[in-house]
């Protein structure tokens, strides 16, 4: 079934069935392979993408729920939150296997949209779910401050 929708402010059409996750619709039918698999179920964050700005978990996300929502990905993240976020990442050299940072700076990029100051419980909340195995979440947190410091200026 031919469905189309807005990935990284572009309409694509794409030919699966409604119930297939946003995930393999972007990594299999879209080549954007920057969202990752993780854990299928929604509990680690690899696959962090913002729907409508919202970040969610595009393997547990079906194409057909999408409707006329707006993807945007790791390849398609864009504005001032997004580039201090960047900066801050590699600044602190957050990165260790690199395998969840796209959706942990997806989940970052939401947070900072939404809260410019964030304390370290905000950050908590925030970045639950986003499962690193290399354990670099006090750099992830730093980062996180680095970059609203940096929206400041």
């Amino acid at each position: 079934m031919a469905v189309t929708l807005t990935v990284n402010g572009q309409a694509r059409t794409v030919d699966a069935d409604p119930d297939t996750p946003l995930l393999w619709v972007l990594r299999d039918e879209l080549d954007l392979v920057g969202t990752k698999f993780g854990c299928g179920q929604a509990l680690c964050g690899a696959c962090t993408v913002h729907l409508d700005g919202t970040p969610v978990r595009s393997c547990q996300t079906a194409l057909g729920d999408v409707g006329d929502g707006k993807v945007v990905t790791i390849e398609g993240i864009q504005g001032r939150e997004a580039e201090a976020v960047r900066a801050a990442w590699v600044s602190l050299d957050v990165v260790q296997c690199g395998y969840c940072q796209s959706g942990q700076i997806m989940s970052a990029v939401a947070l900072l949209a939404e809260n410019k100051k964030p304390t370290d419980p905000d950050i908590d909340a925030a970045m639950d779910g986003n499962v690193c195995r290399c354990a670099t979440y006090h750099r992830i947190r730093a980062a996180i401050h680095d970059a609203a410091r940096r929206l400041e200026a």
